[in-house]
C-alpha cells in the first residue's frame, strides 16, 4: 500500500507552489530536461498511448523563431525564461501502439475515426502536459503554464507536417518570487465536487 507523500513533498507539488512570471537566469541542463520526461512518462493515458510531445525551446534562435506566436502579455517572460516546452498531441499516435500495447494488437484499430483520435491525442497530451508540471516541480523546477499564443504559428513554425498539433506553453526553470502574484482563490469541495 502506497504511503501518504510528507507535507514537504505537497508543499513542493501543490500547496507552495506557484506559476511564475519571472525568471533567474540559472540555466536548465538537458540532463534534467531528460529526467523530467522519463518521470512524466510513466503518467499514465489511454492504452497507453502517449500522444504527447514536448519540444524544448532553449536557443536564443528557438526562442526568436516562437516569439511572433506569443501575446504580448506573454512575451517578456517567456524570452527571459530558461525553457519554454510546447507541448503538443501527436494525430498519428495509434501508429506505435504495437509498441506500446503489445497485449491487445489490434488496438491501433480503435483510432481509425480520425474525430476519436483527435479527441483520444488531446485529451491524453493533456494529461501528459499537466504530468510534465508535477514532475518538473519534483526535480526542483519551477512552472509557468500558459496559453495566449496563437496555435497556428506554432504549428507552422515547429510542427510543419500537420501531424503533431500544440495545446499549451510551460515555461520552466528557477523562478524569481517577485513575479509571483497573489494566490487566486480556488472553488471550494462542495462547489466543484459531489460525492454520490
Amino acid at each position: 500500500m502506497p504511503e501518504m507523500l510528507p507535507d514537504t513533498a505537497l508543499d513542493a507539488l501543490f500547496r507552495a507552489a506557484r506559476t511564475h512570471n519571472a525568471w533567474t537566469d540559472k540555466p536548465v541542463s538537458d540532463v534534467l530536461l531528460e529526467a523530467l520526461y522519463d518521470l512524466l512518462r510513466l503518467g499514465p493515458t489511454s492504452a497507453n498511448c502517449s500522444p504527447g510531445r514536448f519540444l524544448f525551446v532553449k536557443s536564443p534562435a528557438a526562442k526568436e523563431k516562437l516569439a511572433p506566436a506569443l501575446s504580448a502579455n506573454n512575451l517578456a517572460k517567456t524570452m527571459a525564461a530558461p525553457v519554454t516546452v510546447i507541448i503538443g498531441h501527436d494525430l498519428d499516435f495509434a501508429e506505435r501502439l504495437p509498441r506500446l500495447f503489445p497485449h491487445n494488437p489490434g488496438a491501433k484499430d480503435w483510432f481509425k475515426d480520425p474525430v476519436m483520435a483527435q479527441t483520444t491525442a488531446f485529451r491524453n497530451a493533456t494529461l501528459q502536459g499537466a504530468y510534465l508540471i508535477v514532475a518538473a516541480r519534483s526535480l526542483g523546477l519551477d512552472c509557468g503554464p500558459m496559453s495566449g499564443f496563437d496555435n497556428a504559428k506554432v504549428d507552422a513554425a515547429f510542427f510543419p507536417g500537420g501531424r503533431v498539433k500544440s495545446n499549451f506553453l510551460c515555461n520552466l526553470g528557477y523562478g524569481d518570487p517577485k513575479g509571483v502574484l497573489a494566490r487566486s482563490p480556488r472553488l471550494e469541495f462542495g462547489e466543484a465536487c459531489q460525492i454520490l
